[in-house]
């Protein structure tokens, strides 16, 4: 057998490189690229192996050990699980800098391979460097820290284990069913050791992302559902998008005439003129398509983990709904006594499409959808027309300024606060799978570096990323990074002067607005900020003005940062229940009356059996 003899670091490197899928019939890499910050615990070897490769396998340096790894998360959900972003960093606080940004991978199911330096398995120089110490277990270091946001986690002691753990990690990363961040913790001195490699690990392999076909006796389960369903409503998810599988979605819905609803994953699964189209669904969502919600009797969640702000706490539906859980995880499948429909979406929505045969839904039921679009949509233009000179605009008038200016290539990107809830009700889908709303993790300071992310994976269109001030002022150096690397995007920051909604929450169950607002103090000055970090900015006051800026920003070739300061009291209300913690007692008044409507809201859950 021929070998090769390199060290652990370059045979990571050179295997990397070896792995190939197909993008839209072209044979691209599947490892597109590193997010690298060196230090003491990556910079010899793996630097090293990194430098001597950097034509295959390019090397992205930003700023920040979080912001970087959250960048790689946005690229592949831009990429709809196609290919995978890589991010190392040195030991210590570079690795626990990368546990949240495991952590929105992990609950937004995408894959991201991690690669962290880690103390020396001889321990000989302990405590080395940002070294932690377990004085009860001695192997143990920050990177354990891992082990709960990521979907396999490994400790590489010996070169040789690479050959099990790289195509182990793989397998989790390319499965639809446990997609998720893999982490491989990399010891300095078993980095620089060298061993005899098979050659035929480093032979290039084109690998794909497997369709598992869902099983007929649970395909025969949902047709007899949904062959008595009067009222059957699609809740699709993230799931249709990581499956290609939204214009099989469109021509199903269209065939069975079935309204489709959206959760915020889910979104640009389908265009918003789609006539089976009702909107998105939940806590975010609107009136029209959670009305929609209440009266089914047959519900296929399609890609969707069905949670809080999709159910509303589990109150939208109705106790007696009875819901198909269409799902590459099992796990997710069965959830809340669900039917369950194990495969991929585009799979099973061919097995759905077979076994239906000709049957449609009601035309009323249809007719009573498009009705709700078209109230919903009515609304949505109102909210989102500019308002009167001198009032402060809304977040929903800064979403309609964007979406009335938008292309089929743009796309949207927000997380936290309160932009989720403003473009989840009032972005219009102009095309598909040009939108990335991180509301699985709610990770604030995504929307800067995601849009970076974002931008290398879509060469086409503008990337529009929506930030509040709370979110800009936690995370922003990526800003510079996309100007350091090129990747243009154009950022809108929504200043209210604090965590406004988070303040609205406090306030509208019974307490006092305390520590979230920044009223009185000293007001950031983000133009000058952003200009600083090398990006063109300016400040706005109107809606017009935005639409100007908008088509400066467009022509700009570089980031383009545009500051508008925004009402804090004024917002799109929630479509749904939301069950947060109220204190049972106090002596406040409006704290009782909050807990008292939160008990009611309560009664309203679905049990699920």
């Amino acid at each position: 057998m021929k070998t090769i003899r390199v060290t652990t670091a370059e045979a990571i490197v050179r295997w990397l490189i070896a792995q190939r899928t197909t993008v839209d019939g072209a044979d691209v890499p599947l490892f597109p690229g590193v997010f690298a910050i060196f230090g003491h615990g990556n910079v010899t070897c793996l630097g090293h192996a990194l430098e001597q490769a950097r034509e295959e396998l390019p090397t992205w340096r930003g700023q920040n050990e979080q912001g970087m790894a959250l960048a790689a998360a946005a690229y592949a959900k831009a990429m709809r699980r196609r290919q995978i972003m890589v991010a190392t960093s040195s030991i210590g606080p570079g690795a626990t800098n990368m546990v949240t940004a495991a952590g929105v991978a992990m609950a937004n199911r995408l894959p991201l391979l991690l690669l962290s330096g880690d103390t020396f398995t001889s321990r000989t120089p302990d405590p080395v460097l940002q070294q932690v110490e377990r004085f009860d277990e001695p192997s143990a270091s920050v990177n354990d820290a891992f082990r709960p946001v990521v979907r396999y986690w490994n400790r590489i002691t010996r070169p040789q284990q690479l050959l099990h753990s790289l195509p182990e990690a793989l397998a989790v990363m390319l499965d639809p069913g446990s997609c998720g961040p893999v982490f491989l913790g990399l010891p300095q001195d078993v980095q620089s050791e060298a061993f005899e490699f098979p050659a035929g690990f480093f032979e290039p392999v084109v690998r794909s992302m497997p369709r598992p076909r869902p099983d007929r006796a649970e395909v025969d389960a949902a047709v007899r559902l949904l062959n008595t369903a009067r009222r059957p409503l699609i809740v699709s998810g993230g799931g249709v998008h990581y499956s290609l599988a939204e214009e099989e979605l469109a021509a199903f819905s269209s065939a069975h005439r079935v309204p489709i609803v959206e959760t915020v994953a889910g979104k640009s699964c389908v265009l918003w003129d789609h006539p089976c189209y009702a909107g998105p669904i939940g806590v975010t969502g609107v009136d029209g398509a959670n009305r929609l919600a209440a009266e089914a009797d047959v519900v296929l969640a399609i890609g969707t983990r069905l949670q809080v702000f999709t159910t509303g706490s589990w109150t939208v539906f109705d106790e007696g709904v009875r819901i198909i859980g269409c799902n590459a995880a099992r796990y997710d499948a069965g959830k809340h006594n669900s039917i369950p429909l194990v495969g991929d979406a585009r799979e099973c929505l061919a097995e759905l499409d077979n076994g239906l045969r000709d049957w449609q839904a009601p035309d009323t039921w249809l007719e009573a959808s498009q009705r709700e679009a078209a109230r919903e949509e009515a609304e949505r233009q109102a909210r989102t027309r500019p308002g009167v000179n001198g009032v402060l605009p809304t977040y929903a008038q800064v979403v309609g300024a964007v979406d009335r200016l938008a292309t089929p290539d743009d796309y949207a990107l927000t997380a936290a606060g309160g932009l989720p809830g403003e473009l989840n009700t009032n972005w219009r889908s102009h095309g598909v799978a040009t939108f990335d709303c991180e509301y699985g993790y709610s990770c604030m300071g995504y929307e800067l570096s995601g849009a970076w992310g974002a931008r290398m994976a879509r060469p086409h269109g503008d990337v529009f990323t929506f930030v509040g001030d709370g979110s800009y002022l936690m995370m922003n150096s990526d800003l510079y990074s996309s100007v350091l690397t090129g990747h243009k995007v154009i950022a809108i920051v929504c200043d209210n002067g604090g965590y406004a909604v988070i303040d609205r929450l406090q306030r509208a169950q019974g307490g006092v607005s305390f520590n979230n607002m920044l009223a009185h103090a000293v007001r950031v000055d983000f133009v000058a900020h952003a200009a600083s970090l090398g990006c063109d900015s300016e400040r706005v006051k109107t809606i017009a003005e935005l639409e100007s800026a908008l088509g400066r920003a467009r022509a700009a070739t570089r980031t383009t940062v545009i500051v508008i300061e925004t009402d804090p009291d004024a917002w799109t209300e929630g479509g749904a229940f939301w069950e947060v913690g109220v204190p049972e007692t106090s002596e406040l008044e409006a704290v009782q009356a909050a807990r008292e409507a939160m008990v009611a809201g309560k009664r309203k859950q679905r049990s699920g059996w």
